[in-house]
Formats: C-alpha cells, sequence, structure tokens
C-alpha cells in the first residue's frame, strides 16, 4: 500500500484529491529539490498575500496617524482652554494693587 497522498492524485473512493501534509523540513530528511520546492511555494503564497498585506498595513498606518494627530490636536485644545493661569495673574494683580493700597495709606 502507498503513502498517503502519494499515487494515484485522486481518492478512488470520494473522487476528492488527498489533502497536502504539513512537514517539518528540520525532522524530515528532504532532498535539495524538495526544499526549492517548498520555497518556491511559499514565495508564491507569500506574492499572493503581499497586496492585501499592503493595504491592511497602510490602514493601520493611517489609522494610528490619526490617532495621534486626534490626540496632539485635543492636547493643543486643552491647553488653550485652560484658563487657570490668567486667573491666578488677575489675582496676583488685586492682591498687588492691595498691597500697594495700604503701603500708601501708612
Amino acid at each position: 500500500m502507498a503513502a498517503p497522498g502519494a499515487g494515484d492524485p485522486l481518492n478512488a473512493k470520494s473522487g476528492e484529491a488527498p489533502l497536502a501534509q504539513r512537514i517539518d523540513p528540520t525532522r524530515e530528511k528532504l532532498t535539495p529539490a524538495q526544499l526549492q520546492f517548498m520555497r518556491q511555494a511559499q514565495l508564491t503564497q507569500w506574492q499572493k498575500t503581499l497586496p492585501q498585506r499592503r493595504t491592511r498595513n497602510i490602514v493601520t498606518g493611517l489609522s494610528i496617524g490619526a490617532l495621534v494627530l486626534a490626540i496632539y490636536g485635543y492636547t493643543f485644545y486643552s491647553v488653550s482652554q485652560e484658563r487657570f493661569l490668567d486667573e491666578l495673574e488677575d489675582e496676583a494683580k488685586a492682591a498687588r494693587a492691595r498691597a500697594a493700597e495700604r503701603a500708601s495709606a501708612s
């Protein structure tokens, strides 16, 4: 009896092609031709998924960039809205004016 996946390309019982088996090249001895075929198959798969990955990477980069710009913009907006320093300056001016009045009254 032949090894699974070897011999007849179609399973005689169901008429389906046998499933690909995962091979660990570190455990099994493979010929240089088999290793070259594996590299070629991996390269083909990588090239097939490259446009999809590139699109995802662009979308992810733009999303992260938009988030950074939003945080940066919000920080500037919120700092420009802070008026507590203005209030402190007004209180300091009023305190100086009172001190000047007391000094001139004495």
